[in-house]
């Protein structure tokens, strides 16, 4: 074994993970974050070198959803990259501790690391009832969250639950469910993740450029990093020409379904919706759901389970229609202007050949006898 290699580089050869699948992965990443292709080897240093900055992985309201979408990475896995990089003190769902131990392990891992250590929430906060809905070692999930929060370098919430509430916060809310944000205020950095669930490339992308220098990742209004959350499903959708033609599903297989066509008309939320999915998609970037022909339901926009619903259904009001906006003429008048236009660029195109061929034959003495030009009706 050659002696350059670093200890992190012989345990991903030790996991099948080859030089050039981790390369490669760093390029992934760099491109995700919009950086030039030169970053993938910044990347690559920084995580084969920097010290391993310690984490805590909570768990509220949830369905561990979040925890199975990471831990399922496509390989070199965000496991094998990223938890090997990173010092996971706690984790219910993967750590071999348990009760008195597993909660001893949380506590001294937030005193030894004050200041220094990155939390993980994944699940909504229940509030109601004094916490009662969600309790971990006699403790409220309100009171663990605060406490381990207060001291974090960073709080990453994965998830919609833990970005925005979710559905546990969908009405009647009989949980009083709230997002980190809402019952933990005062989070000196915190950065939202919000899907159903959380995409693992994203959250290894956000962990990668911490690494790499040293600082998160640019966000917006909600906290969401802008390489994954600053543009539309709908920019970026396979289906987009569609929707430009005015060509729709009507409903569930019919040609139109099974030629491709815009799912908005059976309730796709694509045009109000943030989010990276139709560039890194889903099942080691396979697929995605508008493109195996679902609709995006917008999970990972605020009180989606309210706003978005019925998720069959169109929205009305689509930037760029107007408010009310009716799908069906939409469509008819979408193909309208297509074939217009088609019709304009072709009698400019004859127009264009008439010209040309009479200013060559002009070029070569033939006498060309004028075009008769009706006289216009004022």
């Amino acid at each position: 074994m050659r002696r350059s290699e670093s200890p992190f580089r012989r345990e991903l050869e030790a996991r099948g993970v080859s030089r050039r699948e981790f390369m490669g992965f760093c390029a992934g990443v760099a491109a995700m974050l919009g950086l030039p292709a030169s970053a993938a080897g910044e990347i690559a240093r920084a995580i084969e070198t920097k010290a391993k900055p310690p984490l805590v992985w909570l768990e509220f309201q949830d369905c561990a959803g979040n925890s199975e979408s990471f831990l399922r990475a496509s390989k070199p896995s965000a496991a094998e990259v990223i938890l090997d990089l990173l010092s996971v003190d706690y984790h219910e769902t993967i750590m071999a501790a348990a009760g008195h131990q597993a909660e001893a392990a949380l506590a001294q891992s937030m005193a030894a690391h004050k200041g220094g250590y990155v939390v993980v929430i994944e699940g909504s906060i229940p509030a109601g009832a004094n916490g009662a809905y969600c309790t971990i070692g006699g403790r409220s999930a309100l009171q663990i969250a605060r406490e381990a929060c207060k001291d974090a370098l960073a709080v990453i919430a994965v998830g919609t639950c833990a970005a925005f509430g979710g559905l546990p916060a969908a009405a009647p809310n009989p949980t009083g469910a709230l997002s980190v944000e809402d019952a933990v205020p005062g989070i000196r950095t915190l950065i939202n993740l919000p899907a159903c669930p959380v995409n693992a490339e994203n959250l290894t992308a956000v962990l990668a450029h911490f690494l790499t220098y040293g600082k998160w990742p640019s966000t917006d209004r909600l906290h969401r990093p802008m390489f994954a959350y600053g543009k539309l499903i709908h920019d970026a959708c396979e289906r987009r020409a569609h929707f430009d033609a005015g060509q729709y599903v009507e409903q569930w297989g019919d040609e139109g379904h099974r030629l491709g066509f815009c799912l908005y008309k059976v309730g796709c939320k694509g045009p109000v919706a943030f989010q990276n999915c139709p560039n890194i998609r889903w099942n080691e970037g396979t697929s995605w759901p508008i493109g195996c022909g679902h609709p995006c339901i917008g999970c990972a926009e605020p009180r989606f389970w309210d706003a978005m619903t019925p998720f069959y259904e169109h929205l009305t009001g689509v930037p760029g229609f107007g408010a009310a906006a009716n799908i069906d003429k939409i469509g008819l008048i979408a193909t309208a202007a297509v074939g217009g236009a088609l019709t304009t660029h072709g009698l400019v195109q004859l127009g264009r050949r008439a010209y040309d061929k009479r200013k060559a034959a002009q070029a070569g003495g033939e006498q060309v006898e004028p075009v008769e030009q009706k006289e216009e009706t004022p």
